[in-house]
Parts: C-alpha cells; structure tokens; sequence
C-alpha cells in the first residue's frame, strides 16, 4: 500500500491539521516509509508468541488502602475540602456537564 499527495492532504483534513503544499509533499515518503515497516512486521511469524505489554516483566507492588496513623492531617474532611467548591453536589464536587 502506498499514498500519494492526495490521500495526505485528505489525512490532514480530516485531522484538522494545516500542512503547506512543501509539507504534504515531504510527507509522503515518511507515511509510504511507516506502511512498508508495517507490511515488513507483517510478514513476521509470531505463532506461539503470548502477547505482551513490555519486555520485562513487571509486577505491582500493591499496599492496603489505610490511613496512614503517623499523618497528623488525618481524614474525614470533606466538609472543610468541598467549602471551597463553587457548586458542591451531594458531598462531591458539582462539576457542568459537557456534551459535544
């Protein structure tokens, strides 16, 4: 698969990104670039291969969710917290709702 000037502009405009005609001119040999890699990973056989998020192998060191006894600052103060909110809703901070 290959892209020609066209297709960037297109990718660009429905991106909502202004490229000058320079810049859609160099671009096309990096995308054309980044898609022969693609096809080239393609071609590589990963059967038997499990899945994986990185290289090493990484576990999370998880703690208990306490109150630490040793803070003098302590908890519960809710009420102290959300006296500064401008719209406070049902002990939680009233937020507007935004629906595009």
């Amino acid at each position: 698969m290959s892209v020609d000037t066209a297709t960037v502009a297109k990718i660009a405009a429905l991106a909502r990104i202004k490229l000058s005609q320079d810049e859609v001119s160099a671009m096309v040999p990096e995308l054309n670039g980044i898609l022969a890699w693609v096809e080239q990973l393609a071609e590589v056989d990963v059967t038997g291969v499990e899945p994986m998020t990185a290289v090493i192998e990484n576990h999370l060191r998880l703690r208990d969710d306490v109150v630490n006894a040793d803070v003098q600052t302590g908890g519960d103060k809710r009420e102290k917290v959300l006296a500064n909110a401008p719209a406070p809703e049902h002990g939680f901070f009233g937020v507007p709702k935004v629906i595009e």
